[in-house]
């Protein structure tokens, strides 16, 4: 898969759940009549499938595997889950990305009223695991502060310095050392004794020096407990993000029915989509304006849908890259980004389009077999193009004329592709004699190699094996 790396590039998947109603395709040796009744009966839905919990690991692991390659150092996957498979899923993660780069488990309140008809408890939440390709280099960004949060801070001494809240000048004692512990005298003359249990929050230097800086309030008579002003200028342009996050800020699963109806008006096509609410958090706390956000399980396109809502929103210019594998994609994931692009809905609910464009692909042709041939179906120039790439991250130009079966050059390097479907070949002294390109170096496909190690380094050539190290690029 070819793709373009920036500062920050950001993963979001919502895989299945694994919760026993999936139609996995697999061969299953628990044949035996008697044996399924028996484990139908006794061990209930998981004696259905012994290795269903298997089969859903091997079919994340290399997925997982991949999505961690494609990471940037700076980015962050984010994986929506349930209780099925969160305890499997945390393991493969922690050996995939590192246990070290969990980032944080979040709860997502999917559900805003109780399910009565339910045998033991009415579930009401998911959960997003959240890890980094390198924990030190991803920073969460601050959300938005809200009315309410603001609505607290007042002016009610008209101090120059802005809006401010009181809050407590007092700590827990057993916090405190010994000049935390005094009687503290206002501007007024009267003295302030420590309730018990309690200590100053600052030293007897420090408290008065902020209260010759107007940085104490003592009520409007002067007489109250002190309280340290603190100014809103002073505090961060954000809030950092809880663990838990409530449908009333992200929405819940009904919200997220409704969205689909709304774009879809004739049938609700997709019975299980997010909301856009959840993943315009995802999005706010974990890219910026020019992050490209890949998607490998896209389902109804809701974090595309997302991406283009915060784009038209702040002016970003973000970039989706959508995968999925169903045969819905063209009628429903890729309709719903053409109706949010244009513009959906009718009347007092019409929604004005977001604006910006995608392209649409379906997967060609694997290039290696399951033996790790090379696919012969696949046209030579196709297979040139894909290792020149993936050699030097570079789209390949024009054909050489009068060097067929050179790819380019890049950073001093010349890249050779010497394949025939027909015949096998092999970088030998003839081959050489037809090189004419002058580099500080080469990099040579070819079936086989008659050059010794040192007459590889005599030439500077590295030689790459067809196809074998084409499966590992």
């Amino acid at each position: 898969m070819a793709f373009y790396f920036c500062i920050n590039i950001s993963r979001n998947i919502d895989p299945p759940y694994n919760t026993g109603n999936e139609g996995w395709v697999y061969n299953d040796n628990v044949n035996d009549p008697k044996i399924k009744k028996w484990l139908g009966e006794v061990v209930g839905r998981e004696g259905e499938d012994l290795s269903r919990h298997d089969k859903w690991l091997c079919m994340m692991y290399p997925r997982l595997k991949l999505l961690q390659r494609l990471l940037a150092d700076a980015g962050a996957i984010f994986i929506s889950i349930d209780d099925a498979e969160l305890a499997n899923l945390r393991l493969i993660c922690d050996e995939i990305f590192g246990a070290n780069n969990f980032i944080d488990t979040v709860i997502w309140e999917k559900r805003y009223s109780p399910q009565n008809a339910v045998q033991w408890f009415s579930e009401s939440h998911d959960f997003i695991i959240v890890y980094a390709k390198n924990k030190e280099q991803w920073h969460p960004n601050l959300l938005n502060r809200t009315d309410e949060m603001n609505a607290r801070y007042r002016n009610l001494d008209n101090d120059p310095r802005g809006i401010w809240k009181p809050t407590d000048s007092t700590a827990q004692a057993g916090h405190g050392t010994d000049s935390q512990f005094y009687v503290l005298t206002a501007p007024n003359g009267k003295e302030h004794n420590l309730p018990n249990g309690r200590c100053w929050v600052y030293t007897k230097e420090v408290m008065n020096r902020m209260i010759a800086e107007n940085r104490v309030w003592f009520g409007n008579s002067g007489n109250n407990m002190p309280a340290i002003k603190r100014f809103l200028s002073d505090v961060k342009k954000g809030m950092s993000c809880k663990t838990i996050w409530p449908y009333q800020e992200v929405g819940h699963n009904q919200e997220a029915k409704k969205e689909i109806k709304a774009i879809f008006p004739e049938s609700i096509p997709f019975d299980t989509p997010k909301p856009t609410r959840l993943m315009e958090r995802i999005l706010h706390i974990s890219t910026d304006p020019n992050s490209i956000i890949l998607d490998s399980f896209a389902g109804s396109g809701t974090t595309a849908h997302a991406v283009l809502n915060m784009n038209k929103a702040d002016g970003g210019n973000r970039k989706f890259i959508l995968v999925e594998m169903l045969d819905y994609v063209e009628n429903i994931t890729a309709e719903r980004m053409r109706r949010v692009i244009d513009g959906y809905g009718e009347g007092k609910a019409a929604e004005e389009g977001t604006g910006g464009s995608f392209g649409f692909y379906e997967l060609g042709e694997p290039l290696l077999n399951t033996d790790q041939t090379l696919n012969e179906r696949i046209p030579a120039e196709k297979i040139r193009q894909y290792v020149f790439f993936m050699e030097t991250k570079q789209p390949m130009g024009a054909p050489s004329e009068n060097e067929p079966y050179l790819l380019g050059c890049h950073i001093n390097t010349a890249y050779y592709f010497y394949y025939d479907k027909d015949r096998i070949t092999t970088l030998n002294y003839e081959f050489l004699s037809s090189v004419q390109t002058q580099a500080e170096g080469y990099v040579i496909y070819a079936d086989l190699c008659a050059l010794c190690d040192g007459e590889l380094k005599q030439y500077g050539i590295t030689f790459k094996k067809i196809p074998r190290d084409i499966s590992r690029l």
